[in-house]
Formats: structure tokens, C-alpha cells, sequence
């Protein structure tokens, strides 16, 4: 699997891998904390949810711009770092009588992430530039990186509320995740400055440079914009983990010690680290024979199989789930974020590699951050949707979002022609 790929990637890996274990601490506890710590209803913990998730991923169109123009992809990268550590250490020292440093955390680590994410993925392509047909599997290598740290985090978070019974230790925790993450990029940057933009610029060499006609850049553009928009509905059921789940988790499901409603965000991770390997196989066996699916067919198998995943949820909710009564066997919740990790395998670094396929080198950063504001939009009708979790019986929740997965799965058929055209 890691055949032929450029050393970079490992350098990659791990500077992801610590700055996604501070944020999948945060995100395994947040709805938790607010409710603990604030007293907070579900409306007001999804408005919060919403707002934070919908900010992390609409700053990467800035931080897309910043790193394209400005300060080139790994200045950003570690810009987007201190922030966040330094956001983490905020949480840290917020309680129920300083809430203002909860908000002010929460603002710089949405901010840090978003834009450290859409660099750090705009190193991810270039880095395959001159290896095009290893860019689909660099971009899966790099996301088993990003779910090393996810699952880590909710076992971490586990651990620590166990011993110590407190949500402020995890924060401090991944504040020192992000402090890692740093020292990683230090030493292994020399390995990327060939990539980074205004680096390899200041060497005399502009690695923007397109022979792409200009009609023809703004159909990549739009057929970009178009997948942007349909993939939004696929995060508005993602983030269901950190907020439907997780109450299902904690209202409707049998709580053990070693089991407590945080730990559940460990499966989504794992079950990446268990099936990208298998999959990774099994596209290369075919694209051997010629038949490997294009990128818009495993967006949209993706979409159908997040569908199942959230009718899994409407039978488990059918079958007692909606009683709220802590009876429901884990295994519910377990073979959804199965499924779930299947189609995120499909989509999320798929996506990704599409963007950084068909987008216009200049504007790289740029449409990157598109990808991340889609994401943005989803994240934030996650929360949005969630305010209502209380007010409709879960299966009916879950049954909106099996609606909306079956409506974005039929649109990427519908524009399958566009979408397969440059990939």
C-alpha cells in the first residue's frame, strides 16, 4: 500500500494525526461538557454545536486564500496549530462561572482548524503532482492518519473522565496533542518545502503553473461548486456522531464503565483504521483489471451507504430507542458507526482527492476551502437539525436523514456526466 509514495506523506500523517487527537478529544465530550458544566437544553447545546462545526470548516475558504497568497501552506499549517493549542488551554480554564473563556476557546480552535485543514490537504495533493494515479490511495494513507488520532481521543477522554471525573483534564490533554503536532511539522518540514507554494516559488519554481484554457477552468470550477453543494447533506448525517448519537448514546443505551457515552466516537476511527487497508486492496486489484469505480461513483455509493446507516438507527429507535430508558444493547450504535465509517472511507478523502484532481492549480487553497465550506454548511445543519432531536420520536429524526441521504445520492446521478468528465 505505501509502495512508490512520497516520504512527505509520513511527515503529514503524524502532524495530522496530533492535531485530530485534540479536536476528536473535544468533539467526544463537547455536547457532553455543555450539558454537565452549563446546565444547557438540547437547544441550546445544538445551537452551540452547529455554529462551532459550521466555523471550523467556513474559515478554510479564508485559509485557503491565506495559504495560496500570503503565507504559503505550512506557515499556515502551523499558524493553525498554535491556535488551536492555545484554544484547547482556554477550555481548559472555563467552568460554569467563566463561561467567556469556553466561547473564546472555542472561537480560536474553529479558527486554527480551519485553517490548518485545508492547507495541510493542499500538501496532501501536491505532494502526488507528478503521481496522479497514487493521489486516490495518498489521500486514504493520510486519513488513517487523521483516524489514529480520532481514535485515540475518545479513549483518552474515556480514561481520564474515569479517574479523575473531569472534562477540563481532557482539554488540557489535547492542548498537549496539539503541542506534538508541532514538533512533528518542525522536523519533518524540510520534506515539504518542494510542495509548499511560496516556497517552492522563492526556489524558481511555480508549481501553479496550468496549461488548463480558461473556459475550462470555469467548468472545473462549477462542476466543483455543484458536488459542494450535494455533499452537504452527507455532513448534516456525519455529525450526528457528535450530537444525535452521543444523546442516544447517553439516553438510550446501556451505560457500562467501560463503555460511557464518549466512547463511542472510538468505533468511527477505528473501523477506518480496520477497512481502508481491505478497500485500498481492492481498488488497486481492480484498477489492475480496469475497473476500479471513478471518484463521483464512490462519492455516490457512499451517499446510498449512509442511507442504511441512519435507517439502522430508525430500526434501532422502532425497537426501544425512543423510550429514552438506557435499554438499548451497544450494538446498535456500534454496526452504525460501522456502516457509517464505510461510507466516510467513500467520501471524505475521496472528496478530497477529487478537488485537488480537477481544481485549478492558482486556486488550489481555494477550492479546497469550498470543499470545507460544504462541509461547514452540513455541520451546521447538524446542529441545527439537532435542536429538534428532543421534539420529534427518534425515529422519525432518523428517517429525515435517511430523506436527505436518498435525495443527495439521486443528484450526483444526475450529474454524474459532469462529475466523471476530469476525473
Amino acid at each position: 500500500m505505501l509502495k512508490n509514495h512520497p516520504k512527505g506523506i509520513w511527515t503529514l500523517f503524524f502532524t495530522e494525526m496530533w492535531e485530530r487527537f485534540g479536536f476528536y478529544t473535544l468533539m467526544a465530550i463537547l455536547v457532553l461538557y455543555m450539558g454537565n458544566e452549563f446546565g444547557w437544553n438540547d437547544s441550546q447545546k445544538g445551537d452551540v454545536y452547529g455554529i462551532f462545526l459550521g466555523i471550523v470548516y467556513f474559515i478554510p475558504l479564508f485559509g485557503g486564500w491565506l495559504g495560496d497568497k500570503l503565507l504559503g501552506q505550512i506557515n499556515t499549517v502551523r499558524a493553525g496549530a498554535t491556535f488551536m493549542m492555545i484554544g484547547y488551554v482556554f477550555l481548559f480554564l472555563s467552568s460554569a462561572n467563566n463561561a467567556a473563556y469556553f466561547f473564546i476557546g472555542l472561537f480560536l480552535i474553529a479558527f486554527g482548524t480551519g485553517i490548518f485543514k485545508v492547507n495541510i490537504a493542499v500538501l496532501v495533493g501536491n505532494l502526488y503532482k507528478d503521481k496522479p494515479e497514487l493521489k486516490d490511495a495518498g489521500f486514504n494513507i493520510f486519513y488513517m492518519g487523521v483516524n489514529v488520532g480520532a481514535m485515540i481521543a475518545p479513549l483518552a477522554a474515556t480514561l481520564i473522565s474515569y479517574l479523575w471525573e473531569s472534562y477540563n483534564i481532557s482539554f488540557l490533554a489535547a492542548a498537549v496533542g496539539l503541542l506534538l503536532c508541532l514538533i512533528n511539522l518542525q522536523f519533518g518540514a524540510k520534506r515539504l518545502s518542494s510542495v509548499d507554494t511560496k516556497m517552492a516559488l522563492a526556489d524558481g519554481n511555480d508549481i501553479t503553473k496550468s496549461d488548463i484554457p480558461k473556459s475550462e477552468e470555469k467548468e472545473r470550477i462549477l462542476t466543483l461548486a455543484i458536488l459542494f453543494m450535494i455533499v452537504i447533506f452527507f455532513w448534516t448525517a456525519f455529525y450526528q456522531n457528535g450530537f444525535a448519537l452521543t444523546l442516544f448514546a447517553e439516553r438510550s443505551t446501556k451505560v457500562y464503565d467501560f463503555l460511557r457515552p464518549e466512547t463511542y466516537q472510538f468505533f468511527n476511527p477505528f473501523f477506518i483504521l480496520i477497512l481502508t487497508p481491505p478497500l485500498l486492496s481492492l481498488f488497486s486489484r481492480l484498477n489492475k483489471r480496469g475497473k476500479e469505480p471513478s471518484t463521483p461513483y464512490k462519492i455516490f455509493y457512499g451517499m446510498i451507504i449512509t442511507g442504511i446507516a441512519m435507517l439502522i438507527m430508525v430500526i434501532a429507535s422502532l425497537q426501544g430507542g425512543n423510550d429514552d430508558a438506557n435499554n438499548m444493547t451497544p450494538m446498535w450504535l456500534i454496526g452504525t458507526y460501522l456502516v457509517v465509517t464505510l461510507a466516510e472511507i467513500m467520501i471524505s478523502p475521496m472528496g478530497q482527492s477529487y478537488v485537488s484532481k480537477i481544481a485549478p492549480p492558482k486556486i488550489q487553497g481555494l477550492m479546497m476551502g469550498g470543499w470545507f465550506a460544504a462541509t461547514a454548511f452540513g455541520s451546521y445543519g447538524s446542529g441545527l437539525l439537532g435542536k429538534f432531536y428532543s421534539d420529534f420520536a427518534h425515529h422519525e429524526y432518523f428517517l429525515i436523514l435517511t430523506g436527505l441521504l436518498i435525495f443527495s445520492a439521486i443528484m450526483v446521478l444526475v450529474f454524474m456526466k459532469k462529475f466523471k468528465k476530469f476525473s
